[in-house]
């Protein structure tokens, strides 16, 4: 699998996982799912994970993978390779995985005493991205193992934290993040 195909294929597949928290962070606010409640003197998941946010960021990355399996043919086509589309559960786990391992991860702040925003390197890049994939695996292996070749799984992994990195630098700048991680 060449180089193009490899990237194409694993930033084509990633981005209804990686549009869930943005939009999420842009629609935040309201009751937050834990609903207040403490575990060990501590919140459960703390105020920044709502029902709002999760399920606009869910929704977002829906209707994204659903956009994209519209423009599959284009894409492909324009591009010269061939992207892959996304069966109807992957439509739904992508985003959903992505979500559920973010809150995981805030989960995993607040039991190690983390405030809300308070970095957690290499966690805070591959929260949401492991959420995604575990999730994805388990409603369509077939799929999963087709599309996530070892080539267009190695670059998930490092181009992901990348774009964590940049996005959370612009939120940062356009005032929508505290902390520029």
């Amino acid at each position: 699998m060449d180089t193009l195909v490899v990237v194409v294929t694993a930033v084509w597949t990633m981005l209804p996982a990686y549009i869930p928290n943005n939009a999420a962070v842009l629609a935040g606010g309201g009751p937050p799912i834990d609903g207040g409640r403490m575990w060990g003197g501590r919140r459960v998941l703390g105020g920044g994970k709502t029902w709002r946010g999760t399920s606009v960021g869910w929704a977002a990355g829906v209707v994204l993978a659903a956009l994209l399996n519209e423009l599959r043919e284009p894409v492909s086509d324009l591009l010269g390779v061939t992207v892959p589309g996304f069966p109807g559960l992957v439509v739904l786990a992508l985003p959903l995985g992505a979500m559920l391992g973010d809150m995981a991860a805030s989960f995993l702040k607040r039991r190690s005493g983390r405030r809300r925003g308070a970095p957690f390197p290499g966690l805070d890049q591959l929260d949401f991205l492991v959420g995604a994939l575990v999730l994805t695996a388990v409603v369509d292996f077939p799929w999963f193992r087709d599309v996530f070749t070892p080539p267009v799984l190695a670059t998930v992994l490092v181009v992901t934290p990348l774009l964590h990195v940049t996005t959370n630098a612009i939120a940062y700048w356009l005032g929508l993040k505290n902390e520029p991680w």
